[in-house]
């Protein structure tokens, strides 16, 4: 049905040894390798990002148990221990670059770890990997100004489309955090749908820009990682993440307001 609620797993490192910065939020890739094949034998359908939205945007129907792998930032685990695995169940995914992270003549030195080449993102998106946006340096989008925030987005849509002679389609938010006007300016930047994270299913009726993710950890097991696609019991797995993110969420508008109010001074 085309209204099903959709798994989308976020995903970051895949390591043996991540870097401190990646660590909680790496995945063993004995895990991974168990929780793909998890989705193989259990009949689930893997699509892209674009995929979804196409299919959410033209009406048609979703494939049996639909599913989203997704990965951000661009860890260099995705392609060394992620895809083989993918190339083996024929699951596909969708990584999101932070264009200025990757290792090469972008790179601005932000990287939390051992960042993805360009070769390597290509040799990705030969597999059938879509490659999407993730802002230039990962900063917190809802938090620079009206210069700032195109330049970011303008300049990874660029970066990408370069390096691949593909403009990219399908955009993550640093961090998950958006507003209304992250999402315009996403918009206005050419890109045609957008991820967020807030630790819940997707449902067509969030928007092209607002789609929900589920966070995968590496402290998630294989029977939490079942519920997690089944969709069960996410807000008493989660309950502690929305609560930091509502109280975060205060903290950055208050930001936000002082910011504003100190360039209508100057």
């Amino acid at each position: 049905m085309t209204g099903a609620a959709v798994p989308i797993l976020m995903y970051h490192s895949v390591a043996h040894c991540p870097s401190d910065a990646t660590h909680a939020l790496s995945v063993a890739p004995e895990a991974f390798a168990e929780q793909m094949a998890l989705l193989g034998e259990s009949g689930h359908t893997a699509l892209t990002t674009a995929e979804l939205a196409r299919i959410w945007r033209d009406g048609g129907p979703l494939p049996p148990r639909p599913v989203l792998i997704t990965f951000d930032d661009g860890y260099e685990g995705v392609h060394r221990h992620a895809l083989p695995v993918l190339v083996r169940h024929g699951l596909t995914s969708t990584v999101f670059v932070a264009t200025g992270w990757l290792r090469g003549a972008h790179d601005t030195g932000g990287g939390l770890d051992t960042m993805l080449d360009w070769d390597q993102v290509r040799e990705l998106a030969a597999a059938g990997t879509e490659i999407g946006g993730h802002s230039h340096t990962h900063p917190q989008l809802d938090q620079l100004g009206d210069t700032a925030l195109p330049a970011e987005l303008d300049r990874c849509r660029e970066i990408v489309t370069a390096e691949l002679g593909t403009r990219p389609a399908s955009f993550a938010y640093p961090y998950g955090y958006s507003s209304r006007r992250v999402r315009r300016l996403v918009r206005d930047a050419g890109f045609a749908q957008a991820l967020a994270v807030g630790n819940g299913l997707a449902r067509r009726e969030q928007g092209p820009y607002a789609l929900r993710r589920v966070t995968v950890r590496r402290s998630t097991g294989a029977a939490e990682f079942a519920r997690l696609v089944e969709g069960r019991a996410l807000a008493r797995t989660f309950a502690r993440d929305r609560a930091l993110t509502r109280g975060y969420a205060v903290v950055r508008r208050a930001r936000q307001v002082r910011r504003k109010a100190i360039r209508t001074r100057v």
